[in-house]
């Protein structure tokens, strides 16, 4: 039985299927010894899966399709490199790279092996069609998986608007009396001092006229991002940040900042409330929930979740005040014949070094991002072509001089980089994406171990 939708058909059409053709099921008596009850009852069945509000796809357990209904071929056609679905795994490997391995290693005879995970298609909303897929997966038998996906865009929207609603009343309610509150201008600048900024940072009144970034890390920010949040406070009524936030005597602490408009008269410049307040106590809940949403799991990394959501922030945020912002793809070179030669531990901690020197080489403020199996992404806020250039090549260099240790093996490594920049004809991240990941390509084309500029 095939169910698979014609290609290029928007909207597929119920296939005319002749009972006399299909082979027994389960529940179902052969067609030949159909009654005429039971026909009714496998065409009702046959409608179900046309018209299910769900992409249900049944797969073999090497991921290798047998059937998928309309709307299954219509969700992952999009992201079929050779035209057509003919492989779940093949086609979501970019989006769930760890799939197949996690179905491989599921070895109960049958039940859930995975509920509602999240894949991200994209990085901006300028793309059609899905930007968040839904995925469960279902073990039937020895032989058989079913797959059931689902269009969460809105969804996973709406959620975020609600954690944000979240924080915000979190941060009023919650020990509200530790806090540290200081007016700033339009500028970021520091307007005034109380006794709650001594209290929280030990900063004094001679910060007056200094810029808030006194109050982060060096590298943790850039000034463009501290005018960034006033912007989206004038647009959203406020915005909320949360990180490491550095004392006077240069200890650091994890805080939650909040800035939030001044009321004034019309012909007053704008004028801003910032509340800041030590939650180092809660960190830990803290990072569990960020970690399990927004990390890649053998890394530390941000996933594609992450990278994606600080995609769309970082394009929000250079429309309103344009500025440079540049994007590396990276890619490990051979790979697969490092896993196969020491096995896939030690490619794990190839891809674990290989994000620790990306730590080390790029800023704070930099999102740094595993969005595949050996594929890595970075986004440089503020940032020219000639700078990502510059970042990329001590990146590749530092990674080809030091090689990953494992089990007494010296495991020589390198990568291929493409670099390119947002520039004013591109309608989206999307675009950019796909330019640096042009050129990371053509890095791999010319013999690999080296870093290419989109052209």
């Amino acid at each position: 039985m095939n169910l698979h939708a014609e290609a290029g058909q928007a909207q597929p059409r119920l296939a005319t299927i002749d009972v006399n053709e299909v082979p027994g099921a389960p529940g179902i008596a052969h067609a030949g010894a159909m009654h005429g009850t039971d026909v009714r009852e496998y065409e009702a069945l046959l409608q179900f899966l046309y018209m299910a509000p769900a992409g249900l796809v049944q797969l073999g357990a090497d991921g290798a399709i047998s059937m998928l209904n309309p709307l299954a071929a219509e969700l992952l056609m999009p992201l079929s490199q050779d035209g057509g679905p003919s492989n779940l795994f093949d086609v979501l490997a970019l989006v769930a790279p760890d799939l197949k391995l996690l179905c491989r290693n599921f070895h109960a005879p049958h039940g859930q092996i995975c509920d509602a995970v999240r894949l991200y298609l994209h990085a901006d909303g300028t793309a059609r069609g899905p930007q968040v897929l839904s995925l469960s997966m279902l073990k039937l038998d020895a032989c058989r998986l079913m797959a059931v996906l689902n269009d969460i865009t809105a969804q996973d929207r709406r959620e975020r608007q609600l954690r944000n609603a979240d924080a915000w009343l979190n941060a009023i309610m919650t020990n509200i009396t530790n806090y540290a509150l200081v007016s700033i201008d339009r500028r970021g600048r520091i307007e005034s001092w109380n006794d709650s900024i001594g209290r929280v940072t030990g900063y004094g009144h001679d910060i007056k006229g200094q810029p808030y970034a006194l109050f982060y890390p060096a590298g943790a920010t850039a000034p463009a991002q501290l005018l960034d949040r006033l912007r989206e406070t004038d647009e959203n009524g406020w915005s909320l940040d949360e990180g490491v936030h550095l004392r006077a005597d240069g200890s650091q602490f994890w805080g939650s900042s909040m800035i939030s408009p001044l009321p004034g008269r019309p012909d007053e410049e704008a004028a801003y409330c910032l509340i800041i307040r030590d939650i180092s106590d809660n960190r830990d809940a803290s990072d569990s929930l960020r970690k399990a949403a927004y990390c890649d799991h053998l890394t530390g990394l941000s996933n594609r979740r992450a990278f994606f959501e600080a995609a769309e922030l970082e394009l929000m945020r250079r429309k309103k005040a344009l500025r440079p912002v540049a994007l590396i793809m990276l890619d490990a070179d051979h790979f697969k014949a490092i896993n196969d030669r020491y096995g896939h531990p030690a490619g794990d901690a190839v891809l674990c070094q290989l994000a620790a020197t990306m730590k080390a080489v790029c800023r704070q403020v930099d999102v740094l991002a595993r969005i595949g199996g050996e594929e890595f992404a970075i986004i440089l806020p503020s940032v020219g072509l000639a700078d990502a250039f510059a970042v990329a090549e001590r990146l590749r260099t530092e990674v080809e001089q030091v090689p990953v240790i494992y089990e007494q093996h010296a495991i020589a490594c390198t990568i291929s980089l493409g670099v390119a920049v947002m520039e004013e004809d591109m309608s989206g991240f999307e675009a950019l994406i796909k330019r640096a990941d042009q050129a990371m390509y053509e890095a791999k084309h010319q013999g690999r171990n080296r870093t290419r500029i989109y052209s």
